[in-house]
C-alpha cells in the first residue's frame, strides 16, 4: 500500500516536471534584469530583416556586420498589437522618447505580433501593423513577428512588453503593461536607462 502511495506521488512530481517542460518550451523561462536577451532575427519589409546580433553581442562576440555596422548599441523593444489598448497609449510616448535618441546609439523596434494573434477569438480584424500606425504618426521602426517566435522567446504574454538591452545584450529593464498617470514615470525610467547605457558604450 505504501509503495503504491509513493509510486503514485513519483508519477505525480515527474508529470508536473514534464508540465514545467512544456509550458517552458511554449513560452519560454520568465527573462528578468541581467538575463542574456534572446536572439531574433525578424523581417521589416519583404525579404529583409533586422537581428539584434547587428546592435549588440555578448563580450567576446562580434557583431554580425562588424564592415557596415561596427558599434554596440543599446537596444529598446517592444512587443504590442494594434488589439492592443495599453500599447497605443504607451505608442506615443515611447516615439517621442525614440525622436530624442534616434541619431545616438540607441536603436529602437516595434515588434508586432498582431499576425501572430490573429487567429485568437476578437482578434480576427485587427488592422494590420504599418498603414495603422502611420496614421497615428509613429515612426518608429516596425518589426513583424508573424509566427509569434520572439513573442514565445520573450515570454510577451502581458502587453505591452518592454525591454531594454545594452550593448552585450544583457537586459537591464523590462516594463509590463502601461498605466494611463504615470507617463512621467514612464519617460523618466525609459530615458534615464537609455542614458546611463550610452555613457557605458
Amino acid at each position: 500500500m505504501n509503495w503504491m502511495k509513493h509510486k503514485n506521488i513519483f508519477y505525480w512530481i515527474v508529470g508536473l516536471f514534464i508540465f514545467i517542460g512544456w509550458a517552458d518550451l511554449v513560452w519560454g523561462q520568465e527573462l528578468k534584469v541581467g538575463d542574456i536577451a534572446p536572439s531574433w532575427a525578424l523581417m521589416y519589409s519583404p525579404g529583409k530583416y533586422e537581428m539584434l546580433s547587428i546592435y549588440s553581442a555578448e563580450p567576446g562576440e562580434k557583431l554580425k556586420r562588424p564592415v557596415s555596422q561596427p558599434y554596440r548599441h543599446a537596444v529598446v523593444m517592444s512587443f504590442f498589437a494594434t488589439w492592443c489598448q495599453p500599447c497605443m497609449k504607451e505608442l506615443p510616448i515611447l516615439e517621442k522618447v525614440y525622436n530624442k535618441y534616434k541619431n545616438e546609439r540607441v536603436k529602437f523596434f516595434l515588434i508586432d505580433i498582431t499576425e501572430a494573434t490573429r487567429n485568437m477569438t476578437g482578434f480576427e480584424n485587427s488592422p494590420k501593423a504599418g498603414p495603422f500606425l502611420k496614421k497615428k504618426g509613429v515612426t518608429m521602426p516596425i518589426l513583424y513577428d508573424t509566427r509569434g517566435v520572439a513573442m514565445e522567446r520573450y515570454g510577451a504574454q502581458t502587453l505591452p512588453r518592454l525591454y531594454i538591452v545594452n550593448g552585450n545584450r544583457k537586459i537591464t529593464l523590462i516594463r509590463e503593461g502601461f498605466h494611463p498617470g504615470k507617463e512621467k514615470e514612464f519617460t523618466t525610467e525609459i530615458s534615464g536607462e537609455i542614458e546611463k547605457l550610452l555613457k557605458e558604450l
